[in-house]
C-alpha cells in the first residue's frame, strides 16, 4: 500500500484550511476576552494598575516556557498540540463562570495564555513547512487573514453580548466557540503530525541565544514582532479602558477594535504584492513600523471617535503586515528541524512584550495619564524602528533566506 505524500498539494490545502479554522476560533475567543476582561475587572473595582496586571497575566508563563514548548511540538507534532490548546481555550471561560472574582480572572487568563501559545506555535510550525519564498508569504498571508477574521468578529460579538446579555452568557458563548479549534485540528493530516527528534543542543535556551546572536534574519524577525506586539498590547489592552473613561459604549469599543482587525485582514492577502510594490522585505518592515508608531503615539490625546478610528486603521495596517512578515523572515532563515524552537523564541519575545507593556503602561496611566502612557508607547516603538534601520543593511546583504 503506497503511503500518502505528506507534501501533496491536496494535503497542504487541507492543512491550511484546518489550521485557519482552528486558530481563527482561538483568536475569536481571545479577541472577545480583550473586551470582556478589562470591563469585568472594572466591575470588580480594579484600578488601571490592577487591570494592567490582569491583562499581563496570560503572558507570564508563555514568556518562560515558549522555547521548551517548541521542543514539545517537535516531539508530539503540530496536530496533537493544537488539539490540546483548543481544549484549554474552551476551559478558560468556564473557569470565569465557576470561580468568580480575581482568582478566577487570573486563573482563566493564565489558561488562555498557555492554550493560545500552544496553538499559535504549532500552527506556525505547520504553515512554515508548506513552502518558501512568495508561496510561503501567501500561505502566511492567508493564515493571518483568517486570524484577523476572528479578531474582527470577536470584539463586536463580545461588546454586543455584554451590552445585551451580560458577562455570564458571554463567557458561555466563548467556551462553545473555542471547541471549533478542536474540530479543526482533527482534520489535520500529513506533515501536521510530523515529529522530529528533539535535540536539546539545537532547541534549548543557549542554542536559541546563539541563533539570535549570529542570524540577522532572526534578529530582524524578533525586532519586528516586538514592535508590533508592543503596539497591539498597548492598543488592545488600554483602548477599551481609555474609551470607557470617555463614557463610550462597549459596542463602540468593540467596533473600534474590530476596525483594527478589518484593516489587518484587508492587507494580509496581498502581503506579497505590498512587499513587491515597496521594493522588498526590508522596506516593508520599515513601512509597517512607521504605521504602528503613528497609530499609537497620538491615541491618548484624542477623544474624537472618527480620529481614533483613523489611528486604529494605521495600527491595523502596521500589524497586518508586521506579524506574517516576521514569521516568513524567521522561517526562511532557520532550518526545518530548528523552526519550532526558533518560533518559540519569537513567541517568547512576543509574550515578554505583551506581559510588560500592559503592566508598565497601566502604571503610567494610573500615576500620570493615558496621554503619557500612549505617547511613551509610541516613543518605544520609534526606538525599535531606529534599531531596525541600523540592522537593515546587514539583513539585506545576507539575502532573504538560508
Amino acid at each position: 500500500m503506497q503511503a500518502t505524500d505528506p507534501t501533496a498539494p491536496t494535503n497542504i490545502t487541507r492543512n491550511l484550511y484546518a489550521v485557519c479554522v482552528a486558530l481563527t476560533s482561538a483568536l475569536l475567543v481571545q479577541s472577545m476576552l480583550l473586551i470582556a476582561i478589562p470591563l469585568y475587572a472594572l466591575q470588580l473595582g480594579a484600578t488601571p494598575l490592577v487591570i494592567g496586571a490582569v491583562i499581563s497575566a496570560p503572558y507570564l508563563l508563555p514568556l518562560i516556557l515558549a522555547i521548551p514548548m517548541g521542543g514539545v511540538i517537535t516531539t508530539l507534532g503540530g496536530r496533537k498540540v493544537i488539539l490540546l490548546g483548543g481544549a484549554g481555550m474552551s476551559l478558560a471561560p468556564v473557569i470565569l463562570l465557576l470561580v468568580p472574582g480575581y482568582p478566577g480572572l487570573i486563573l482563566a487568563q493564565v489558561m488562555v495564555g498557555l492554550a493560545q501559545i500552544l496553538m499559535v506555535l504549532a500552527a506556525q510550525t505547520v504553515i512554515s513547512a508548506m513552502g518558501s519564498g512568495t508561496t510561503l508569504e501567501k500561505y502566511f498571508g492567508w493564515y493571518t487573514t483568517s486570524l484577523s477574521g476572528g479578531q474582527l468578529v470577536g470584539p463586536l460579538l463580545a461588546g454586543w453580548l455584554i451590552d445585551q446579555r451580560g458577562m455570564g452568557l458571554t463567557f458561555g458563548v466563548m467556551s462553545t466557540l473555542a471547541l471549533i479549534g478542536v474540530l479543526g485540528a482533527a482534520f489535520l493530516v500529513g506533515d501536521a503530525s510530523r515529529r522530529y527528534a528533539n535535540d536539546r543542543a539545537l532547541s534549548g535556551y543557549r542554542a536559541q541565544a546563539r541563533l539570535l546572536k549570529s542570524n540577522h534574519g532572526v534578529q530582524m524577525s524578533i525586532a519586528l514582532t516586538v514592535a508590533g506586539m508592543f503596539v497591539l498590547g498597548a492598543h488592545g489592552g488600554f483602548l477599551p479602558v481609555y474609551l470607557e473613561n470617555l463614557e463610550i459604549s462597549a459596542t463602540t469599543i468593540g467596533a473600534l477594535l474590530s476596525l483594527r482587525a478589518l484593516s489587518a485582514m484587508a492587507v494580509r492577502p496581498f502581503m506579497s504584492t505590498v512587499i513587491m510594490l515597496v521594493g522588498g522585505r526590508g522596506q516593508a518592515v520599515v513601512g509597517c513600523v512607521v504605521c504602528l508608531v503613528l497609530g499609537i503615539v497620538f491615541t491618548g490625546v484624542i477623544n474624537n471617535v472618527l480620529v481614533l478610528a483613523l489611528l486604529t486603521v494605521l495600527v491595523g495596517i502596521g500589524s497586518g503586515v508586521s506579524q506574517p512578515l516576521s514569521m516568513v523572515i524567521l522561517a526562511e532563515h532557520v532550518a526545518p528541524e530548528r523552526r519550532p524552537s526558533a518560533l518559540g523564541m519569537r513567541l517568547m519575545a512576543n509574550r515578554g512584550v505583551q506581559f510588560l507593556a500592559p503592566f508598565l503602561l497601566g502604571a503610567l496611566a494610573e500615576y500620570t495619564s493615558f496621554a503619557v502612557a500612549f505617547t511613551l508607547g509610541g516613543v518605544f516603538t520609534l526606538l525599535m524602528l531606529l534599531f531596525i534601520a541600523v540592522l537593515l543593511p546587514r539583513f539585506s546583504a545576507n539575502g532573504n533566506s538560508l
